[in-house]
């Protein structure tokens, strides 16, 4: 029982930090946002609302400037300033705003948060595990190749999620009337508008998909809808 021990404390250890991070995000969003109120993204958020027999879709604006939309753990959705003040610029359309929105909103139904916790907590225990096994054979590098082999884990799985909340903004946007076009129109402008260099990291690396592989996956989904 004893050898399992550092396991159990793993898991539990990861929990612990799992439970504190969503208490201390819930009141950094609670006290840096407030409602989205802009008419032509609330027409199409109504639209997507009546699509999901919504009442409404409550959107957030979160005041930090880098340019992101997040789902909170509560359920909430939230977008960034700085991503808002790129749409007020005409850099991004309502529509492909109103994509960000719904890709956030798969992670709500899809229970990504959630599943996050159990992923978390999980993959604490086999990184304990990991350096265990192989600290016995490689004693000083066995910690550094089990953090190695758990991000790459983790990225796998966040790119998992990100396919499946892209399907379920793809599906909603479809049946809103809006149609995918926005959606793959913002995947290509997304690295200009973050700054980001994810195109020159190894795929297997990233916690997101390539930009090319998302819009291929998107028009997969398409195909199959329409086929008779």
């Amino acid at each position: 029982m004893l050898k399992f021990t550092p396991i159990l404390l793993a898991v539990l250890y990861g929990l612990a930090m799992y439970r504190f991070s969503v208490w201390r995000t819930a009141r950094e969003l609670d006290s840096k946002s407030t409602e989205l109120a802009d008419p032509h993204l609330k027409t199409l958020m109504d639209r997507m609302a009546d699509a999901l027999d919504l009442a409404r879709i409550k959107v957030h604006i979160y005041e930090v400037d880098p340019v992101n939309g997040l789902a909170a753990p509560d359920g909430r959705i939230f977008i960034t300033r700085g991503f808002f003040n790129k749409y007020r610029a005409g850099e991004v359309t309502a529509e492909e705003m109103s994509s960000v929105i719904a890709h956030e909103l798969g992670h709500v139904a899809l229970g990504h948060s959630r599943r996050r916790m159990i992923d978390f907590s999980s993959q604490n225990a086999m990184r304990a595990a990991l350096m265990m096994v192989i600290g016995r054979f490689v004693p000083f590098v066995g910690p550094f190749i089990a953090n190695g082999l758990m991000t790459l884990l983790a990225a796998r799985l966040s790119r998992q999620d990100e396919y499946e909340a892209d399907a379920y903004a793809s599906a909603l946007l479809v049946k809103a009337g809006i149609g995918t076009s926005p959606q793959k129109s913002l995947f290509t402008k997304l690295e200009k508008l973050t700054g980001a260099r994810g195109a020159k990291q190894a795929a297997w690396l990233m916690s997101h998909p390539k930009t090319a592989e998302r819009i291929a996956a998107i028009e997969a989904n398409e195909a199959k809808w329409l086929k008779p």
